[in-house]
């Protein structure tokens, strides 16, 4: 296993520069996933860190060494991509087996290191058969499978969930997370899906434009938003944002409501804010989580709802912007119908209006 280390790494194709001078640790061992909208740069990150796209600057370090200039093969990395990429004229055996058979590899060795990556990945059934004759999560457990035999410094993932229905990806998250513990690898995946970014990754690097927005764990960048973009991007449903300005040390939003300062936040006199919320903390009475300390209470009409089973998602608005509410052992709501909502203060946010980003206590 290895570290890896991206240093001023920058990507340009002609005259225009997709990836802008990021740097980037990933320790030995550790899971990181890189998520994005499309077009961000997470791809082309991870596709200069296998050796498929070369750097335009910087360095790229795998272990000790420096790969600027190796091609993948040299590289000790095994990369999972979003099309499984198995010889569809091979067996499930003769696929998990080939790269070993390739680099000679001998029979023993090449049949021990595929038995061990079949016990690991539950495909000691499927030995047999070809790819055509697999389901797309035994497909990408196959695809896995070929990568573990190489016994990589690094994992690299592409999007491997993406052609998956959504209780298969459910499936393969759990799957990718019991191959991280089991074989303690260092694994760098690319998702444009924050909720696998969330539940997979010991870290998580947020992009935007080429840029790295913000690295953290999954919980302290959903706590922690360094601006509206990260804070819009991670979580479901999105954060709410609405405009407001701060008078006599109060948040005022746009039809007047007064709200406290959340815990940590601080602005100037004057200035123009966004207040963000999530639906988790703004929740009918009677339907919320335990108070605390600093609540708020404001009236909205609900819209529309979605009953989810143990919760419903209510839509309404609240000084002149949509809102999403969640109903905790929820009842029947009709659209139209008034409700009182309870908005923990403590944990909304407060971003400067002008910039996006999170203002700091002072």
């Amino acid at each position: 296993m290895a570290q890896v280390h991206l240093k001023n790494v920058v990507k340009k194709y002609g005259s225009l520069e997709v990836v802008h001078a990021i740097n980037l640790d990933i320790e030995d061992g550790e899971f990181v996933v890189l998520v994005g909208p499309s077009g961000c740069g997470k791809s082309t990150t991870l596709r200069m860190i296998a050796g498929l796209e070369d750097i335009s600057g910087g360095d790229i370090e795998i272990g000790d060494r420096v790969v600027n200039d190796l091609a993948p093969r040299d590289r000790n990395i095994s990369m999972v991509f979003q099309n499984y990429a198995l010889y569809p004229h091979m067996t499930v055996q003769e696929n998990l087996g080939f790269s070993l058979k390739i680099a000679k590899f001998s029979q023993s060795e090449i049949d021990a290191a595929v038995q061990n990556a079949a016990e690991i990945l539950s495909l000691t059934d499927l030995m047999d058969r070809k790819p055509g004759a697999l389901s797309g999560g035994q497909r990408q457990r196959v695809a896995m499978g070929r990568a573990i035999v190489r016994h990589p410094d690094v994992f690299l993932f592409d999007e491997p969930l993406s052609n998956l229905d959504a209780k298969l990806r459910t499936q393969m998250r759990v799957e990718i997370k019991k191959l991280h513990q089991k074989v303690k690898s260092t694994i760098v995946y690319v998702t444009h899906d924050q909720i696998e970014a969330m539940t997979l990754a010991d870290r998580i690097v947020i992009m935007r434009d080429g840029h790295i927005e913000q690295i953290g764990t999954p919980l302290d960048v959903f706590e922690h938003p360094v601006n509206t973009f990260v804070a819009s991007f991670i979580g479901s449903p999105p954060m709410n944002f609405l405009e407001a300005q701060i008078d006599g040390g109060k948040i005022i939003l746009q039809d007047g409501t007064a709200l406290t300062m959340p815990a940590g936040y601080a602005a100037n006199e004057g200035q123009k804010v966004t207040f963000g919320v999530r639906a988790d903390n703004i929740m009918p009475q009677n339907h919320a989580m335990p108070a605390g300390n600093n609540m708020a209470l404001v009236e909205m009409e609900v819209s529309l709802t979605e009953p989810l089973g143990t919760e419903t998602l209510l839509f309404a608005e609240l000084a002149g912007s949509e809102v999403q509410a969640k109903m905790l052992n929820p009842r029947p709501v009709q659209n139209g119908e008034r409700l009182t909502f309870e908005i923990s203060l403590d944990k909304c946010h407060i971003f400067d209006a002008q910039t996006g980003n999170a203002l700091k206590a002072q």
